[in-house]
């Protein structure tokens, strides 16, 4: 099937909701014949959605920058890990790697990959469809800034419209895999 690259925390925060959520996604994921593309850690929601894919028989490539490998702590259970010199290599990495993108809860990171892909594909350099999972209404604040951004007339409808959102893996699933091509 499809390789998606899901953006998320290295970190599990302070609901036992995401982590659950992060568990679910990486299971629905193997379950539906999908490969994960991720950053490549062992902790925090990161390590919870790789190891749940790889618990349910699924395929799953990380990818992570040199000087991350210790601070991150590197899963070197995976089907794939690829290693790369720096953050841009990373991202494009996991941007060729993948069919279509998913941002979980997370922080700074998380934030950067998921306006920085959204971005390549405002400016046509994939066509690759991409969402939120609103887990626990974590990105209901920002999907409301992201309307009004439309409504003071900096963001095109069109635009806003790529980036869908669900509060359920399933759902999301459901959502990105109607728009592969």
């Amino acid at each position: 099937m499809s390789r998606i690259c899901v953006y998320l925390g290295s970190r599990e925060g302070n609901s036992p909701a995401y982590r659950q959520a992060a568990q679910a996604l990486g299971t629905v994921l193997a379950e539906r014949g999908h490969t994960l593309v991720y950053g490549g850690a062992r902790i925090g929601l990161m390590g919870e959605l790789a190891n749940a894919s790889l618990a349910a028989g699924g395929n799953v490539i990380g990818v992570m920058p040199d000087h991350l490998v210790e601070r991150e702590q590197a899963h070197f259970g995976l089907t794939e890990l690829i290693r790369v010199p720096n953050m841009h290599e990373r991202k494009a990495t996991m941007a060729a790697n993948a069919d279509a993108f998913i941002a979980m809860p997370g922080g700074i990171g998380t934030f950067e990959e998921l306006f920085e892909i959204w971005t390549w594909g405002y400016l046509g350099l994939h066509e690759k469809p991409m969402g939120l999972l609103d887990t626990e209404g974590f990105y209901t604040p920002l999907l409301a800034f992201l309307d009004n951004t439309v409504t003071q007339g900096f963001l095109a409808q069109t635009t806003r419209d790529m980036l869908l959102d669900a509060a359920t893996p399933e759902a999301l699933l459901d959502a990105l895999e109607s728009q592969f091509r």
